[in-house]
């Protein structure tokens, strides 16, 4: 235990109460906020540390965040007797659903899946969209440019990945709406609907419809094909087979929601950041060919992602921790992308970061798998926004951010330009 390193810096202090350093913290609006002093605190106190209150071991260094991500299993979706047994058979469709994605799989059925899906969708699928993303980046904002302000969640952020992720499944487009509506409603089941019960009947309403949806999309496709990343799916094929019918929504459904939640996180969180760093904020504007490590930087800064669970593979030693066969583990991006034994002065913006190989996306096997679009749809918009708005500012100082502990991100941000 780092004493020195705790709030007050007194060697005589007593322990923190362990309350105090539980991740139901982030429940908190004040610590939600701002979660980065609280991931210091824990990160200095005990890089691992076992959170009673939570029942799972919390990871917030760097180098240990990387080894969970690396080595600890991602098979942690709960059995049908074990939602019985915590009194929660009603998501048992949502359980079986999550075992065919790829989040939620180690070798080999990971591999497996993993190289059917990257068989449909590739680089060169990605790259063919920016003409498109760029023309629904102007579109948008033009509808907003003559009015002097928006809500950049709600006018930007929402719509535009919504708009993308329509177009790259080849899905209708005009049903960009109801697909952002069910993607909110399934990231709530993925980040902390524990925490809201009274969501859950809705959010489970959500998750069924989106699921007939998609299958709906499928039998029209069998009939009347269009291009794009479910056609695509349907008719990949390596050495190890095809995909099934089951496997085919399951991670078209993940690839949407990713798509459009971590990209609506990283433009609000990324402007945010922005806003309230008005140095960097012009060194965009007047450069804006240093993009690519911007979103770098504010990825980092401010991750979309601020956690993920994964289970012990066997009895392992971590952080000088014993961590027992199957015991689950919280590796926290946030707190260790904030790390300064990896990202030297790491609560300053530096839009230039040189060896910025932040975790925001994750590590390894289970690296995300739409970050190549996430990244190019967050250069696109930076860069967009800075030029058709000019002395953008911030339009108030009290803003929310959503309830959700794992998917950070606003629910508004009004903006005056």
């Amino acid at each position: 235990m780092n004493v020195v390193a705790l709030e007050n810096n007194d060697v005589d202090a007593a322990p923190p109460r362990q309350a105090d350093l539980s991740l139901l913290r982030l429940l908190d609006p004040e610590v939600l906020a701002d979660p980065y002093p609280f991931y210091r605190r824990l990160r200095d106190y005990e890089p691992v540390h076992w959170d009673a209150y939570a029942h799972t071991w919390v990871v917030t260094s760097y180098a240990e965040v990387i080894t969970v991500l690396t080595r600890y299993s991602a098979e942690r979706t709960p059995t049908s007797e074990q939602l019985a047994g915590m009194g929660m058979s009603e998501f048992r469709p949502f359980a079986e659903m999550l075992v065919k994605q790829m989040l939620f799989m180690d070798k080999p059925a990971h591999t497996r899946l993993r190289s059917l899906c990257s068989a449909a969708f590739t680089p060169r699928r990605v790259a063919g969209l920016r003409n498109f993303i760029q023309s629904v980046a102007d579109q948008l904002i033009g509808r907003v440019a003559d009015s002097g302000s928006m809500d950049a969640i709600a006018d930007f952020a929402n719509p535009f990945p919504a708009i993308v992720a329509a177009e790259l499944l080849g899905f209708p487009i005009e049903d960009h709406l109801q697909l952002k509506a069910w993607s909110a409603d399934f990231a709530e089941l993925l980040g902390n609907f524990q925490h809201n019960p009274d969501r859950a009947a809705a959010v489970l309403t959500s998750m069924n419809d989106l699921k007939a949806y998609v299958y709906r999309q499928l039998d029209e496709q069998r009939t009347h094909p269009r291009d794009g990343l479910l056609h695509a799916l349907m008719h990949a094929e390596t050495e190890s087979g095809r995909l099934s019918d089951e496997e085919i929504v399951a991670n078209a459904i993940v690839t949407m929601i990713g798509g459009q939640e971590t990209t609506t996180n990283l433009i609000g969180n990324g402007l945010l950041t922005l806003l309230r760093t008005p140095a960097a904020l012009a060194e965009l504007k007047n450069r804006p060919e240093i993009v690519e490590s911007a979103v770098e930087e504010l990825l980092r800064f401010e991750s979309p992602s601020q956690h993920t669970a994964r289970l012990a593979p066997a009895d392992t030693v971590l952080g000088g921790k014993l961590i027992r066969k199957g015991e689950a583990v919280m590796a926290v991006m946030g707190a260790a992308n904030r790390d300064p034994l990896r990202f030297p002065d790491p609560d300053r913006l530096d839009l230039l970061r040189p060896d910025n190989r932040h975790v925001a996306f994750g590590w390894a096997a289970h690296f995300c798998f739409g970050a190549p679009l996430a990244r190019m749809e967050a250069q696109i918009a930076f860069v967009t926004l800075l030029k058709k708005l000019p002395r953008i500012r911030l339009a108030t100082a009290a803003l929310k951010w959503r309830g959700n502990t794992g998917l950070r991100g606003l629910v508004a941000l009004p903006i005056e330009f």
